[in-house]
């Protein structure tokens, strides 16, 4: 069924002629498709054909045409207000397993997790909220959701959820990050976990002071400790390092291994792929509806995904499959050096990085890996310019760079329009279909910077730095804010824009996947974070991946379909071969 769908915050009534409403069709049988009530248009499902004239008429490109399933109309798990965003079906948790929830931003993983935790009733589509737990429960008979939502109704299931959005959880908490600890421990786990985390050292820090990374570890940690039946988080990774994200991934994996259900909904393909047991894919229209898949083997959800095809359900969700490029891990050689460096020191209050001597070669990408506070933000700002090293000479520069912090700043006037006619550059078809559309930004060019979420700010930053006339792009965590989609985009524009164009860049991120899909070489940093750090020269994959995957301790084999990298369960035959032959990325 084809319909017609308005995005609220685009829609401007006051300042056009209502011609959406005027010119619809429907108007002339006497029939209205769109409606305004309190001076926004709703549009009727039942009346609207989807021909697609208000979308032409609209000059906020507010309305666009969308496929609904109504086929699963009897499946509608939740919906949220007349034209509002459709959930179809829901996660299956799985006691004494971890099931992984993997899809894009807007396709309603957030609200299945908050309807499994209690926190949200689910309506079934009825909008009035008139449908009972009863009624819910029944629509589930015969899964194991009937018993999950009727012991929710009794009370005999405890749940416990790590939201997403870390920054509002931490309003409501008082007291140091061991106060909080104490307090939420139920197992008699703070101790053990705190030290797991590496938490130890802002124990006695107040939790408002504490940086996103630790206020994560805090979370994922708090949670831990309490007893109960279901433990959900909601993308754990964010704000930490691939060390970080490993040991947490490994202290959920224990809780599940003692019997409880564990949900996780995560964008870092290579923590979800070593975390989960199974997987359930969200397709569908991000802020229009989403739909829950099947579940799935880890290894062969993460692939359905990557190739867009659910063969079970008929369902082809993506125009062209994911694929990792089967590479060595050497690349040939790259060109002419545009960029070099020598032996350098930078210095601040209690901190001191050492930088060795390196180079950055037309037709390469160099990708660095570390730990978080080690000096790689320090590192990118010394190369881009921003900073300036206390004890040898500044890069060599024989070409223009182009630079993305690692902090992006909002509170800016004007449009996303605006801010890409500034960069007076021309915008051709290439920069359209490599850029412009993959990041979504055709459909933001209107919308005023300080409006962005932290997503969209992230992918207008990354298309600016890839836009500018530049020879290097040297981009800090990327990734960061972006679902699965969105980092294979990003992925793709700066491989891309390395081949097509003759440039170099040097991209600083935590996504191991991403880093294989981009990088050439790799910059390793090692040392004590918030101490001193050491930049080790820049090294093929396979060498600088192999000290740093040894370094944490995981090994990695390559998928035999999609060649996506995966990491090898802790103990498995193969971790143990790759260990004791010391191939800890691939074997030969």
């Amino acid at each position: 069924m084809r319909v017609a769908v308005i995005d609220r915050e685009k829609c401007k009534p006051e300042e056009c002629n209502k011609e959406c409403f005027r010119f619809c069709p429907m108007v002339r049988t006497g029939k209205e498709a769109v409606r305004f009530e309190e001076g926004k248009p709703v549009i009727s499902e039942a009346l609207c054909s989807g021909c697609g004239i208000c979308v032409k008429k609209c000059p906020f490109g507010a309305v666009r045409v969308v496929k609904l399933p109504d086929e699963l109309e009897g499946e509608c798990a939740h919906r949220y207000g007349v034209n509002g965003f459709k959930l179809f079906r829901l996660p299956l948790p799985v006691e004494g397993k971890v099931v992984g929830l993997l899809g894009q931003n807007g396709t309603g993983k957030t609200t299945a997790l908050r309807i499994l935790a209690g926190e949200l009733k689910p309506n079934l589509g009825d909008v009035l909220g008139m449908t009972s737990i009863e009624e819910v429960a029944k629509r589930f008979r015969g899964t194991v959701l009937y018993k999950h939502f009727m012991a929710l109704k009794a009370g005999r299931l405890k749940t416990i959820l790590k939201p997403q959005y870390i920054s509002k959880v931490v309003e409501g908490l008082e007291g140091t990050a061991g106060q909080i600890l104490q307090e939420w421990d139920e197992r008699g786990e703070a101790r053990r976990l705190a030290k797991s985390l590496e938490l130890e050292g802002v124990l006695n820090r107040d939790v408002k002071k504490l940086s996103g990374g630790e206020l994560q570890r805090l979370l994922i940690a708090a949670c831990l400790c309490k007893e109960a039946d279901l433990y959900i988080f909601d993308e754990p990774s964010s704000h930490l390092d691939v060390r970080q994200r490993i040991k947490a991934a490994r202290e959920i994996r224990k809780i599940a291994q003692e019997g409880k259900k564990v949900l996780v909904a995560e964008h870092d393909l290579a923590v979800l792929d070593y975390l989960s047991d199974y997987i359930h894919i969200f397709y569908g229209v991000p802020g229009v509806y989403g739909i829950v898949s099947q579940p799935y083997g880890t290894g062969v959800g993460i692939n359905k995904y990557l190739l867009g095809y659910l063969k079970e359900e008929n369902v082809r969700f993506r125009d062209k499959p994911v694929l990792f490029h089967e590479k060595t891990p050497e690349r040939p050689e790259a060109g002419e050096v545009l960029l070099s460096w020598s032996r350098m020191v930078k210095r601040y209050e209690g901190f001191e990085l050492v930088v060795e001597g390196g180079n950055l070669k037309v037709g390469e990408v160099i990708g660095v890996l570390g730990p978080n506070g080690i000096g790689k933000t320090t590192f990118a700002k010394i190369i881009a310019g921003v900073e300036k090293p206390d004890e040898g000479e500044e890069p060599e520069r024989k070409a223009k760079i182009s630079y993305k912090p690692q902090y992006l700043v909002s509170d800016i006037p004007g449009t996303v329009r605006e801010a890409l006619a500034s960069l007076r550059v021309s915008i051709g078809e290439w920069e359209e279909s490599t850029i412009i559309k993959p990041f979504g930004l055709d459909s933001l060019l209107d919308k005023e910077i300080r409006e962005l979420s932290g997503g969209e700010l992230q992918r207008l930053a990354i298309a600016m730095c890839l836009l500018r006339e530049a020879d290097v792009y040297v981009l800090d965590e990327p990734s960061a804010f972006l679902d699965v989609e969105e980092r294979l985009a990003m992925a793709r524009a700066i491989r891309k824009t390395v081949e097509m164009k003759r440039k170099a860049a040097i991209v600083v991120e935590h996504d191991v996947c991403a880093q294989d899909f981009i990088a050439d070489r790799i910059m390793v940093f090692s040392g004590e974070p918030g101490r001193k750090g050491h930049a080790h020269k820049p090294v093929s994959m396979r060498e600088g991946m192999n000290a740093f995957l040894k370094d944490v301790g995981i090994t990695f084999r390559r998928d035999p379909t999609t060649r996506r990298p995966r990491v090898n369960k802790e103990g498995s035959k193969l971790d143990r071969y790759q260990k004791s032959i010391g191939q800890y990325y691939y074997v030969d």
